[in-house]
């Protein structure tokens, strides 16, 4: 069972000292002793904000390969649902999206996001929020 799901923001806070999430991110996602889920979408965002510190890239690398950070992909299975996200919210971009498809299939989930002001709008299938743990205001 998926718990936790997690953004771009929080991978590239926690993996880059010099980011202004750094604390916040190394904090929240210090303190789980459970995988955390992303996409594909989430990761290639994450990893082309982190691409010129290599050392990064090689530690979100190994926490694929050890297991702390699981992939679920969402292409091309949901790709209809991801489009109609897509064309309700023209602000939402595809990483967005895909988390909101993996929240509807992981219902219990929190998805760890800096992203405040748009998953405070994003609805699920249902209507429902994406539940999510965020900084604080």
């Amino acid at each position: 069972m998926t718990n936790y799901l997690v953004d771009a923001g929080p991978l590239i806070g926690l993996l880059n000292k010099s980011d202004q999430w750094h604390p916040w991110s190394a904090q929240a996602l210090a303190i789980l002793d459970e995988p955390l889920a992303t996409t594909e979408a989430a990761l290639t965002e994450a990893c082309h904000r982190l691409q010129k510190l290599r050392p990064a890239l090689q530690i979100l690398m190994l926490m694929i390969a050890d297991g702390r950070l699981v992939i679920q992909s969402q292409l091309p299975d949901q790709a209809v649902r991801i489009a109609e996200l897509l064309d309700r919210d023209s602000a939402m971009d595809l990483a967005d999206a895909t988390l909101v498809v993996l929240s509807e299939q992981n219902p219990r989930a929190k998805l760890i996001t800096l992203d405040r002001r748009d998953f405070s709008r994003y609805r699920r299938a249902d209507g429902s929020l994406v539940p999510s743990l965020m900084p604080p205001a």
